[in-house]
């Protein structure tokens, strides 16, 4: 048995870009919205900046 040393892992980076490539349902608009309300309250900018893609993608329109 041979083993090599170290393991090569997939980085975080290279995982998110497979599910990027991944056919996948998307939430319906409301929850969208719903979950970009939630995250503006909180102060989470990181789920403000996904949710806002991911609306976007699915063809919904943000202002500011």
């Amino acid at each position: 048995m041979s083993s090599k040393w170290p393991v090569r892992r997939p980085t975080e980076n290279a995982a998110l870009r497979a599910l990027d490539r991944a056919p996948r349902p998307c939430p319906e608009y409301p929850a969208l919205f719903a979950g970009l309300l939630t995250a503006t309250a909180v102060g989470d900018r990181r789920g403000v900046n996904l949710l806002g893609h991911l609306i976007a993608r699915t063809g919904g329109e943000i202002t500011r």
